[in-house]
This record gives C-alpha cells, structure tokens and sequence, in this order.
C-alpha cells in the first residue's frame, strides 16, 4: 500500500482552501483541483510499504508538539498551483526528526527537499498573466494539532486518501 505522513485540515481550514480554489477558478484557471476530502500537506512521502503499524510505531516516539503554520501565497509550477506555507521552525524541526526516523529504521521515503506547500490543482492552464500575481491571499492560518498517517488508493475517479492512524501533539 501506498503510504504518507500528512497533515490533514480541519473544516474552516477547507472550506478557506475550497475557497481559494474557487478564486483561481474565477481567475480563468483551468485545471483538475483536489477535491475538499483530498487537501493536506504532505510531510514524507513513503510510497510502497506494507506495515502500516511500523510506520505509526516511529511517529508516535518522535516528539510533537502543537503549532499554527500560515499560507502565504500561491505557486505556480510546472502544471500545478499550490498554496505556498509560511517558513514554521516548529514544522521544519518536526519534518526532520520524522524524516531522520524513518531512515534510521530502514523506512524508504522520498528524500525530495521539504518545501511545505498545499497541492490546489494540477493539470492547469490558464490565458493571460499567473493570477497569483494580482489575487488577493486570505489569511488561513492552520492550527496542526495532529500528524496523520494516509494511504493512497486510486479510485475511479482520482486518488483516494484514508486516514490509517494519527499522532497528537502535546499542548
């Protein structure tokens, strides 16, 4: 099974991001956007692994505590837009402490470079200038109080994201 450590969105957090899609929407941006029920950060990308427990067993020894992380701004990239994240020591810390873990233990993971974004939409194009130049940025501020570990299923119409267990950070 496919496997990622992410962290998932309250209901005002989507209902502000489903928002900020509709506004690239408006703004002439065409493309396939993540529905409501798929939006997260994902933190470590581990792909194939079939102990899910394993997994869960590592983040819960890894120390976390609570902290707000902010978007910032939108990114265009290649074919993508994402929601840019606001620079958050406490988020970087954690990252490397998990990523440090899963590869003490043997965990394949994508080594890729953190870069805490929000995946909006791919597949995108658009006329004109990138709107991220002129849109106004709303203030979305995400309180992570819990990092989850998903598995990934491709369904009939896209990916399909299940929560499979979650750590909670201490106040």
């Amino acid at each position: 099974m496919r496997l990622f450590a992410a962290i998932n969105f309250d209901r005002n957090v989507l209902q502000a991001i489903t928002d900020l899609q509709e506004s690239l929407k408006q703004a002439g941006v065409r493309g396939r956007y993540a529905p409501p029920e798929n939006l997260h950060m994902t933190l470590a990308f581990i792909g194939e692994y079939n102990d899910p427990d394993d997994i869960l067993e590592i983040m819960e020894q890894i120390p976390f505590s609570s902290f707000s992380i902010k978007v910032k701004g939108l990114q265009h990239f290649r074919d993508m837009y994402f929601a840019r994240v606001e620079e958050c020591k406490e988020l970087s810390d954690y990252v490397r402490r998990l990523r440090r873990a899963f590869s003490d233990r043997g965990i394949p993971f994508d080594r890729k470079k953190f870069s805490p974004h929000i995946t909006l939409a791919r597949r995108v194009s658009f006329k004109g200038d990138h709107p991220d130049g002129y849109m106004k940025m709303p203030n979305i501020r995400i309180d992570v109080n819990h990092i989850s570990l998903m598995r990934s299923d491709r369904g009939k119409h896209g990916m399909i994201y299940t929560e499979m267990g979650r750590v909670t950070g201490s106040d």
